[in-house]
């Protein structure tokens, strides 16, 4: 299937047209889901923004209970999955996304590239719904290397790459993701910056006091990963098992590190540390693995919509603590059960 980015604008412009107010946007913290929403937030006037933080989502409560309070006109959520049930029953709804659907949402109007070859992201499939502007093309492409690296086939990452360069590109990247690693995980300094910035020269040069604070954010990332590439993995079977404890977003790195090394084995990186009550994990594969069936035919009960999403060679999720014991030991390795 290949994706259409005609269809995709018209679809966005009838929903788009037929709301009485301006949307909430809800988006994820990573460089698609960034761009994604700045992308809608400087295209849809009277917009507002909210991104997720540690372990939510639109489906959890908490978020649900704040929605409710707010009660928003419409609700577009960005990069953050395909889920089952309505973010906020009676509320129009759009969902902008390109990874692996596991359930049905409601009523929402659903946008999606899983499936499609090449795979848009979340950011440029907001550029087409949203008949973005040249000067905004460098977010869709900030989304397009942010998750399908440098080569995804698409001419408006080739237009991108040609105008502002593949180095500054892929260097915006970089800092636009560390914030999200932290232990306060808060994307709100990288956001400003897209909001604002014309360019990735100009988020890079330093003018805006953001650029600082997220040069500060990836220390504390690089310090947390020095600690954790020491750490050995276990080999049972075709799964290698790498534990953490840190309280910053680094199993994804350190589980994709491990994919090249153990190309035959599902590497699953496990943190502990992330956010309390809970384990936080990272899965990748190099042998053609599909993740998604492998965290399904092993879901242990009590797991709920944060467990088994993603990608079929790049999955995770989160466990509260008495469904990680039974999963781990169900996985072959109990003495990684916490007490």
């Amino acid at each position: 299937m290949i994706a259409d980015p005609q269809d995709i604008e018209c679809r966005f412009q009838q929903w788009l047209g037929k709301l009485a107010g301006p949307p909430l946007i809800l988006g994820h913290f990573d460089a698609d889901g960034l761009s994604a929403v700045a992308i809608l937030a400087r295209s849809i006037p009277g917009s507002e923004v909210r991104l997720v933080g540690k372990g939510e989502t639109p489906w959890t409560p908490s978020v649900r209970a704040e929605l409710e309070q707010r009660r928003p006109a419409a609700i577009i959520a960005t990069d953050l999955g395909v889920r089952e049930g309505d973010i906020l029953p009676g509320t129009p709804t759009c969902l902008i996304d390109h990874h692996v659907p596991t359930g049905l949402p409601g009523d929402a109007l659903v946008l999606s590239g899983n499936g499609c070859e090449p795979e848009p992201t979340s950011a440029l499939m907001a550029w087409w719904a949203c008949r973005s502007p040249e000067p905004l093309l460098w977010l869709a492409a900030l989304g397009l290397i942010g998750d399908m690296a440098e080569d995804a086939g698409f001419p408006e990452l080739a237009a991108a790459q040609a105008r502002y360069g593949k180095t500054a590109l892929r260097n915006a990247v970089s800092l636009v993701n560390a914030p999200r690693r932290t232990a306060s995980a808060d994307a709100s300094p990288a956001l400003a910056l897209l909001m604002k910035c014309d360019s990735p020269k100009e988020l890079l040069s330093g003018t805006h006091p953001e650029t600082a604070q997220l040069h500060a954010a990836k220390e504390e990332v690089k310090a947390e990963m020095e600690v954790a590439r020491r750490v050995a993995p276990k080999v049972r079977g075709e799964v290698a098992l790498i534990p953490l404890d840190s309280a910053c977003q680094i199993h994804p790195l350190i589980a994709q590190q491990w994919r090249t090394r153990l190309r035959d084995k599902v590497v699953i990186a496990a943190n502990k540390a992330y956010r309390p009550g809970w384990v936080h994990f990272a899965a990748r594969t190099g042998a053609g693995h599909d993740l998604i069936r492998f965290f399904a035919e092993r879901r242990p009960d009590g797991a709920d919509s944060e467990y088994g999403s993603g990608h079929k060679a790049a999955s995770g999720g989160a466990l509260r603590i008495p469904e990680w014991n039974r999963f781990v030991a169900d996985l072959g390795f109990p003495e990684e059960q916490i007490a």
